[in-house]
């Protein structure tokens, strides 16, 4: 898997096995169930594991921590990050049944035991975690006002509990109620793939 270890030194041997397995994996589900598109198959290491990995170059989650990774599609960015934060507890939801099948496949396959999948819609939790993750599901202050519940206030991670967004293009109007509440990072400070050009995460702390 060298993309990962480009830019990330210091994984196991099985964390290294687990990321070479992703795109064997993808490929095999995404003929019985499409979730990723042709295009971004054929690069599923950048365009997909790698963004997914955007979140670990501003947080080393502590073990214990709790993420919750809302419109997860096929399992992004939660199960890299599961790879990469073995002793963290990932929990991904989305609205699409096929979506969650696919997750449960390949989370079992890698044998990643901290790894829940459900198909579910997120206003409908009760639980709170300590960061919600997402890839773009919808517009910023939506996202915002589906999720800050499900936010716990006490924090134990270098990070203040809180949101970790992936977002591309231009989405400054949707941030400007924001701007003093949250970090933007630019991902191609991480990574130097032309692919991350217009890519940012979005970091807003827990807020009562």
């Amino acid at each position: 898997m060298d993309i990962v270890e480009k830019y990330f030194t210091g994984l196991s041997e099985r964390q290294l096995e687990q990321f070479q397995q992703l795109e064997g994996l993808y490929r095999e589900w995404n003929e019985k169930i499409n979730v990723i598109s042709r295009k971004d198959i054929d690069a599923l290491n950048v365009h997909h594991v790698l963004h997914s990995l955007a979140i670990a170059k501003v947080i080393s989650f502590k073990a214990g921590t709790k993420v919750l990774d809302v419109g997860t599609g096929g399992g992004f960015p939660g199960i890299p990050l599961a790879i990469m934060f073995p002793e963290v507890d990932f929990f991904l939801v989305d609205s699409i049944g096929k979506k969650i099948k696919v997750v449960e496949g390949v989370a079992g396959a890698l044998g990643l035991k901290n790894v829940i999948a459900r198909q579910l819609r997120v206003e409908m939790m009760k639980e709170k975690f300590d960061f919600i993750v997402s890839r773009a599901v919808t517009a910023f202050p939506a996202f915002v006002a589906l999720t800050r519940k499900r936010i716990r206030e006490n924090s134990f991670n270098d990070l203040s509990n809180g949101i970790l967004y992936l977002k591309g293009g231009d989405f400054e109007e949707e941030i400007r109620d924001f701007k003093d509440k949250i970090s933007v990072y630019n991902i191609p400070d991480f990574f130097e793939e032309e692919f991350f050009e217009t890519k940012k995460l979005i970091y807003m702390k827990f807020l009562k």
